[in-house]
C-alpha cells in the first residue's frame, strides 16, 4: 500500500516537473521572440524616418558591440575579417609583413618586427609610427587598418611612417609568416632544459615534444617551461602539453556549463612523454586561459612547481558559432575547473561597481592538491614560490597602459649602442632618467586608496565636518606625492619591464631568452630549485 501511494504522489511530480520545464522553454522562446521583433521594428523605422542619413551597418555594429558589452570581454562578434583573424591566430601562418602592430586612431604603430621577415628586412623598428599605407592615410580608414599589411605572398606594399620626428617609406614584400608556439629553447645549465611556449595554437604540443626531445638529448634532466606572458588558446592544446608530463587518463580540467552538452571532462589520451623530469613552469600575470590550465593541473596533480606570480584568472571557455553571411560569435560557454576543482576566474563580469567596471574576487576557498598541499580558486594560479620582480600593481600596469615604458625604450634605442646581448647593462643613471621621462609625460593613474578618499570627500551623506574634510584632502595630496615615489620603490618590477623591452630592441625575442638564461630572477630561482632535489620534493609533498 505504502508503494502504491508513493508512486501516485511521484507519478504527478514528474509530470509537474516536465510541465515546469516545458513551460519555462516556451517562456524563454516567447521572450527572445518578443525582443527580436521589437528590435526588428525598431531597427527599420529608425532607418526609414530618422532625420538625417543612417548607416545601417555602423548602427548595428554598434549595437551589437553595446549588448555584448554588458557580458564578460571575450564574447566577441566576429566579422568575416575578425574570422579570418581568429583562424590565422590558431593555425600559426599567415602571409604578411611579419611584425606586430598596435592600431592607435589614426596611425599604427610597430611594437615589434619578427627577425628575419619581410618588415624586418624592410628596416622598419619597434616604434615607428605608420601613417599611410599604400595611397590609403591610416587615420582615413575606419576598420582596423593593420588588415592593409596583410596580403598574397609576394605582393608587396609602401609604407610612409614617421621615426623620431623624422617622415621615411619602405617598400616591404609580403611572405608566409610561422607563428611559432616555442620561439625558443635552450641549456640554462648542462642538466637544465628551458623551453619558452609563447601561446597555444595547434603548434604547441609538437614543438614542446621535440623541444623537450632535442634538449634530454642534450643531457637535461630536469626542466623549466616558461609561461609567462602565454595568453592562452586552444583547450585541446592545453590538454596535450599537459599530457607530455603526466600519464594517460589523468582528469585535467573539467567544463560546467548550463548547456548540457558542454558540460565535460578532460583527460589525458597518449602516452606521456616523461612522467618523471623534475619540471618547474614559469608564470606571471599574463599567463591566461590555456596557460592556466596547464600550470593549475600540473599543480594540481604535484607534478611541477610553480615559480614566479598570480596569473591572471581566466576561468572561462570560448567556443566560435557560425552566424550568416560568414561571420561568427565567439561566445563564452562555461567555465573551467582544475583538477582538485577550482575555478580560478578573478573578475566577476556579472556583477560590476559603480563606474561599470568588473568586480575582482576577493573571497578565496580553500582547495587541496593530489598530495593535499593547499590551493586557491578565484584569482588565479598562485605561484608555489613567488618572484617580486613579476608582481605587478596599478603603477605598473599604468605605465604599460600609457606606453611610458614602451616610449622610453624607443628613445634608448637611438641613443645607446651595444653590441651583443652580454654587454648591456641598464644603469642607475638610465633608470634616472627614466624617472625624469616619465614625469615629463603626465601620465594618470588612480590607487584605490584615492578611489575611497574621493567617495569619502564627494558624499553627500558625509557626517565629516570642513576641517576632517581638508584633513582627508591633505592625505589627497600626498597619496599623489607618493606616486612618484612609487617609482623607486617598485624599481626592480619596473627595470625588468624596462630591460625586457630594450633587449628586444636590439636582439629581437632570442636575445632576450639568451639573457634570461643568466639574469632572469625566476630562472635561476627554478634552477636553483631543481639543483637541489630534496626541497623540490619537499615543496610537492
Amino acid at each position: 500500500m505504502k508503494r502504491l501511494i508513493k508512486k501516485q504522489v511521484l507519478i504527478p511530480i514528474l509530470a509537474l516537473a516536465v510541465l515546469v520545464g516545458a513551460s519555462s522553454f516556451k517562456s524563454d522562446f516567447f521572450e527572445i521572440a518578443k525582443q527580436i521583433e521589437i528590435f526588428t521594428t525598431l531597427f527599420k523605422e529608425l532607418n526609414m524616418n530618422y532625420v538625417d542619413e543612417t548607416n545601417p551597418a555602423e548602427l548595428m555594429d554598434s549595437a551589437i558591440k553595446n549588448m555584448l558589452g554588458e557580458l564578460d570581454p571575450y564574447t566577441q562578434f566576429l566579422n568575416e575579417q575578425d574570422v579570418e583573424s581568429f583562424k590565422i591566430n590558431n593555425a600559426g601562418e599567415y602571409s604578411g609583413i611579419g611584425a606586430l602592430v598596435r592600431s592607435y586612431e589614426n596611425k599604427l604603430v610597430v611594437v615589434e618586427p619578427y627577425q628575419g621577415y619581410a618588415a624586418d628586412k624592410a628596416g622598419l623598428k619597434a616604434g615607428d609610427e605608420i601613417i599611410k599605407i599604400g595611397e590609403t592615410l591610416v587615420a582615413d580608414f575606419d576598420d582596423n587598418a593593420g588588415e592593409l599589411l596583410k596580403g598574397a605572398n609576394n605582393s608587396t606594399v609602401e609604407v610612409t611612417f614617421l621615426r623620431q620626428g623624422e617622415t621615411k617609406t619602405a617598400t616591404i614584400t609580403r611572405e608566409g609568416v610561422e607563428v611559432d608556439a616555442v620561439p625558443f629553447y635552450d641549456m640554462i645549465d648542462e642538466k637544465t632544459g628551458y623551453i619558452v611556449l609563447s601561446r597555444f595554437n595547434r603548434k604547441a604540443s609538437k614543438q614542446t615534444q621535440s623541444a623537450l626531445q632535442d634538449l634530454k638529448g642534450r643531457g637535461a634532466e630536469r626542466l623549466v617551461l616558461d609561461l609567462r606572458g602565454n595568453p592562452g588558446g586552444l583547450l585541446s592544446e592545453a590538454i596535450n602539453v599537459t599530457n607530455l608530463f603526466v600519464p594517460k587518463g589523468e582528469l585535467i580540467v573539467t567544463t560546467k556549463s548550463k548547456v548540457k552538452k558542454f558540460n565535460q571532462e578532460y583527460k589525458t589520451r597518449n602516452k606521456p612523454e616523461d612522467e618523471d623530469i623534475p619540471l618547474v613552469v614559469l608564470v606571471n600575470g599574463k599567463s591566461a586561459s590555456a596557460s592556466e590550465i596547464v600550470s593549475g593541473g600540473l599543480q594540481d596533480l604535484d607534478r611541477a612547481v610553480i615559480v614566479g606570480a598570480r596569473s591572471f584568472g581566466k576561468g572561462l571557455v570560448q567556443r566560435p558559432l557560425k552566424l550568416t553571411y560568414g561571420t561568427q560569435l565567439k561566445v563564452t560557454i562555461s567555465r573551467y575547473y582544475t583538477p582538485s576543482g577550482r575555478c580560478i576566474q578573478s573578475l566577476d563580469y556579472w556583477n560590476r561597481d559603480e563606474e561599470g567596471n568588473a568586480v575582482r574576487n576577493t573571497k578565496f576557498n580553500e582547495f587541496t592538491t593530489r598530495n593535499g598541499r593547499k590551493v586557491w580558486d578565484g584569482g588565479g594560479i598562485m605561484p608555489d614560490i613567488t618572484i617580486e620582480s613579476l608582481k605587478t600593481n596599478t603603477l605598473i600596469d599604468a605605465l604599460e597602459a600609457n606606453n611610458i615604458v614602451f616610449d622610453f625604450a624607443t628613445d634608448y634605442y637611438y641613443d645607446h649602442n651595444f653590441d651583443s646581448v652580454e654587454d648591456f647593462n641598464f644603469s642607475s643613471a638610465d633608470y634616472s632618467a627614466f624617472k625624469s621621462f616619465a614625469e615629463e609625460q603626465n601620465f594618470s593613474y588612480r590607487t584605490r586608496t584615492e578611489e575611497v578618499l574621493e567617495e569619502t570627500i564627494n558624499s553627500d551623506e558625509t557626517l565629516l565636518g570642513p576641517e576632517i574634510q581638508e584633513k582627508y584632502k591633505d592625505l589627497l595630496l600626498a597619496v599623489n606625492r607618493g606616486k612618484i615615489t612609487a617609482l623607486n620603490t617598485f624599481q626592480k618590477e619596473i627595470q625588468k619591464n624596462l630591460e625586457d623591452e630594450i633587449i628586444t630592441r636590439y636582439f629581437y625575442r632570442e636575445g632576450l631568452y639568451k639573457y634570461y638564461l643568466d639574469h632572469d630572477d625566476a630562472i635561476l630561482t627554478a634552477k636553483e630549485l631543481l639543483a637541489d632535489d630534496s626541497k623540490y620534493k619537499e615543496l610537492l609533498r
